[in-house]
């Protein structure tokens, strides 16, 4: 008994831990060979952030790339574009009508209150494209959302994390 109350647990703690608040998806060319490549540049030209968020998202990124094995360089197999870019969303939500019951207890006659309010808000997202650099062609492309792009202190902490759920896809397992 004590065998199952313990897989119980450790399924459920293994369940919470990996839920994420972001929604990532990765993309990759079945013809890239991804042994080959050793060295990267990032290029910058599409990242429209403030400075303290750019230097959050560049530095997280680099750091990814490094643990994955690959190396800065001026002559590069890789050349990383980040992009990124947020969007208004509008969450609606209602109650349904119960609280208050007249006569006969729920199932008789009364009167119910519905209540329906909205919550506005931006999220943000991050694209990360790999381009071969001989070919000039897209080999990887890791798209991450759901940042709460109005809390400073939620950037802080989501951006590396987000970063790194995006960089997990690399390189993509083959099937």
């Amino acid at each position: 008994m004590k065998k199952y109350i313990f897989i119980l647990l450790a399924s459920a703690a293994l369940g919470l831990t990996s839920c994420s608040p972001f929604q990532v998806r990765s993309d990759y060319a079945q013809s890239a060979n991804f042994t080959t490549y050793k060295t990267y540049k990032i290029r910058i030209d599409d990242l429209k952030l403030n400075d303290i968020d750019k230097d959050r998202v560049l530095n997280e990124l680099s750091r990814q790339l490094q643990s994955k094995g690959l190396q800065s360089g001026e002559n590069p197999d890789l050349i990383v574009n980040v992009k990124a870019n947020h969007k208004k969303v509008t969450d609606i939500n209602s109650s349904s009508p119960y609280g208050m019951w007249g006569w006969g207890g729920p199932f008789g006659w009364g009167v119910g209150m519905s209540r329906t309010w909205t919550s506005n808000y931006n999220e943000g997202a991050l694209i990360v494209d790999l381009i071969d650099s001989k070919t000039n062609k897209l080999v990887w492309q890791g798209i991450g959302s759901g940042i709460s792009v109005d809390s400073p202190k939620a950037k802080q902490r989501q951006i590396p994390e987000i970063m790194a759920e995006i960089m997990k896809n690399y390189p993509p397992q083959r099937k």
